[in-house]
């Protein structure tokens, strides 16, 4: 897409220029940064969960590892969008994600406890690209965060009526 002037304004990508998604893709970044520690920790508790609710909860887990697998990719691809590239090391993963790794052994309720910790930094990270995108008028990054959140909300009801 080349560039169009319009009153002293370049528009690069979608009608909003670098500039303007610069916000937006910032949160996007430490958002899929947040996700992919959260899935890597998702995939550690399905492969090490014990005890009587082995079952149920490594069903769940693997549940939710799926999704944050997909939600993953649209993320990145949505910063692509804006003619950025999501070129993620290990280490800047670390350096972005509020999220961290979980190196001891937990308990199933210790896990799912961890999990809802997780959910609330997701939460926040998804709100600062809803807000950045509404600053912006990007309602496609708006629509897709807002449904993210809306399955987040849900699975963290149901954790927390599992943890009742």
């Amino acid at each position: 897409m080349e560039a169009i002037k319009a009153k002293n304004k370049t528009f690069k990508k979608l009608g909003f220029t670098y500039l303007e998604t610069a916000e937006i893709v910032v949160s996007l970044n430490t958002l899929l940064a947040n996700y992919q520690v959260f899935y890597n920790k998702l995939r550690n508790f399905h492969w090490n969960i014990e005890g009587p609710d082995f079952f149920e909860l490594h069903e769940e887990f693997e549940k939710e590892y799926n999704t944050v697998k997909v939600n993953i990719d649209i993320v990145a691809e949505r910063i692509r969008v804006f003619g950025v590239k999501s070129n993620f090391t290990m280490k800047k993963t670390m350096e972005l994600s509020k999220i961290k790794e979980q190196e001891k052994n937990l308990s199933a309720l210790e896990m799912v406890r961890e999990v809802m910790h997780d959910y609330e930094i997701l939460h926040d990270s998804m709100l600062d690209g809803v807000n950045a995108a509404l600053e912006t008028g990007d309602v496609v990054t708006e629509n897709m965060l807002t449904e993210f959140m809306t399955e987040l909300e849900k699975r963290h009801w149901m954790f927390t009526s599992y943890l009742k």
